[in-house]
């Protein structure tokens, strides 16, 4: 057996070598014989500049997945913390109701129709597709120029569309029977944001490409200038005199229009601003007609991918109809839950998912078996060490944080503490919903779209008539809370679901090793979850509610993740090793010299 490939200097990428392509069953822990820890959290695998496409000025020629993993969670956490300072101003602004959720509702609308036409194609399949094609004499510059001529036409003919049907959109989400939903605001809305479609659509295309080439900054800090945007439009909203008029509701209303088009424009500032980025990687975009066999490859993943997306959407559709049923402000509890609860998620694991992507697709292109599994398995292990400890605090500090940050302006102390519930609620789905988007990637690096959309059919199966049965059971109040619990319970599903077609699929996952660091994780947990409810009790209740909450909050949160995080350090568990070599390397950065 061959051995391990020797050090190397941390600014280089390299092939680890394929000992045991085409294997199934590996019987080795690929990711401790094969590459220690530390070598993961120094190295990528990447192809060489060898093309004009990818010979510019890409960060993957000379970033580690350590060194590019770490500067998107930079950026990540700024464009997630930006999101929630203008989702913050959102309900402040226009309250936590009936405005709040007919915005929501419109300007999720956008997103799901993007998803419909070619989102979930352009974030699983093409970078995969883009990877390969870099193997062409050309580097993968007309396959590149083909797909975003046949995307940007499938755009502008689907946002063309959906703006004009936008009321049956409303029809479709908002259950008009209701006396607390308003379809005319949600409408009106709709008009002016649906146009985000085409920009969605260039952003995720130009992303692709530069995620494709190892080029991560710039689609990492784009969300931020769209969130600074966005802010900018909230405080010209609060400016703005009169009120935003509901019945009946007028297209020309000053405040309607600042809203609308607005957020808009925080989308396409969003999207425009990497077109400098990719022209420094030294690609040049032309319209490119033609066919090419490979688009027929591209079409077969695409389908499974919108049946994938069609089912999805079916359970959201579900579950907006139930959240409008019941009190107002159930759709904006849920989405502000959601964002918080998907806030860790965003800091983390999609840094790690998106430096991740490149090399699971090369391996799987190589047949190299082992190192698809070694990436699966870690990537696992290490969402295993970081997510559960951060769910257990939260399911403590939920109704905490709901209190303390949403009873400012308009917002009042039972729709926070409503919301603060709905996020404690969330908690249960976090790991399993990071495992199931680590599970899609792998899937897709194997150019297997079929699967995660049979695993999704599945879930949704799961969950509707769960659904339901929150509407007829629950009261209106508590909807909410039911519709986040099944929404955990779905995430559970699917991450077992995956973790079994993963084994059929690969063989050996190391499973064994997986539990073991996962009930090591628990415990540490708990007792970080004994040690923050205990001094959530020498709070006094004096103090008020609001004023208790921001006492809880921060010291509630520090024992909550000192305790487990503390303790893992402690016993050296191998999969928190690249998170105490990160922190380590950050505070010797910014300590004072």
């Amino acid at each position: 057996m061959a051995e391990p490939p020797p050090p190397v200097d941390d600014e280089a990428t390299v092939y680890l070598p394929s000992e045991l392509r085409g294997a199934h069953w590996p019987t080795r822990d690929p990711d401790v014989s094969r590459r220690p820890y530390d070598e993961f959290a120094t190295q990528i695998v990447a192809r060489p500049p060898a093309s004009p496409v990818t010979a510019g000025r890409g960060e993957g020629a000379g970033s580690s997945l350590a060194r590019s993993s770490g500067r998107m969670a930079v950026a990540s956490t700024v464009s997630r913390i930006t999101g929630f300072v203008a989702k913050l101003l959102l309900a402040a602004v226009v309250g936590t109701k009936v405005v709040n959720d007919s915005f929501t509702v419109a300007n999720t609308l956008p997103n799901i129709v993007f998803e419909l036409l070619f989102g979930g194609v352009l974030a699983s399949v093409v970078v995969p597709l883009l990877v390969r094609s870099q193997d062409d004499p050309d580097g993968g510059r007309a396959y590149t120029q083909r797909l975003i001529t046949m995307g940007l036409i499938l755009l502008i003919i689907g946002t063309a569309v959906a703006v004009a049907i936008a009321p049956l959109f409303t029809a479709l989400y908002v259950d008009k029977s209701s006396p607390t939903a308003n379809p005319g605001l949600t409408t009106a809305l709709a008009y002016l944001l649906l146009p985000q479609i085409l920009f969605y659509g260039l952003f995720a295309l130009l992303s692709a490409i530069l995620n494709a080439q190892n080029v991560f900054g710039p689609p990492a800090w784009a969300p931020v200038l769209n969130n600074v945007v966005v802010t900018a439009t909230l405080v010209v909203f609060a400016v703005v005199p009169w009120e935003l008029t509901l019945d009946p509701v007028r297209m020309g209303d000053p405040k309607l229009l600042v809203l609308g088009l607005g957020t808009t424009l925080g989308i396409v500032v969003q999207a425009l601003v990497l077109i400098p980025a990719l022209l420094r990687t030294g690609f040049r975009f032309r319209w490119r007609w033609g066919f090419d066999p490979r688009i027929r490859e591209f079409g077969g993943l695409a389908a499974w991918i919108l049946g994938y997306v069609v089912v999805s959407h079916v359970g959201f559709v579900v579950t907006t109809r139930v959240l409008t049923h019941g009190t107002s402000g159930g759709v904006t509890a849920f989405s502000y839950a959601s964002l918080l609860f998907q806030l860790p998620y965003g800091i983390l694991g999609v840094s790690l998912l998106t430096a991740l992507m490149p090399r699971m697709s090369r391996a799987a292109a190589d047949g190299d078996t082992v190192s698809l599994v070694g990436d699966l398995s870690l990537a696992s292990r290490i969402s295993t060490v970081l997510f559960l400890p951060i769910s257990a605090v939260l399911a403590v500090v939920g109704t905490p944080v709901g209190i303390a940050i949403f009873t400012w302006g308009r917002g009042t102390l039972d729709d926070a503490e409503r919301l603060g519930q709905t996020l404690a609620v969330s908690a249960v789905g976090l790991l399993p919903f990071a495992l199931v988007m680590l599970q899609l990637r792998v899937f897709y690096a194997m150019k297997d779209a079929r699967t995660p959309t049979l695993i999704m059919l599945v879930m949704t199966a799961v969950k509707i008539p769960l659904l339901l049965l929150c509407r007829g059971l629950l009261d209106g109040e508590h909807i909410v809370l039911g519709v986040m619990l099944v929404n955990g319970a779905g995430f559970v599903v699917g991450a077992v679901l995956g973790q079994v077609w993963l084994w059929v699929r690969l063989g050996h996952l190391r499973s064994k090793r997986s539990l073991r660091v996962g009930l090591i994780t628990l415990s540490a947990s708990a007792l970080g979850v004994g040690a923050a409810v205990l001094a959530g009790y020498a709070v006094p209740g004096s103090l008020g509610a609001i004023a208790g909450a921001w006492v809880k909050l921060p010291v509630q949160t520090l024992l909550g993740m000192a305790v487990p995080f503390g303790l893992l350090a402690l016993l050296r568990l191998p999969e928190f090793t690249p998170v105490t070599r990160r922190a380590g390397a950050l505070l010797r950065r910014f300590a004072p010299r």
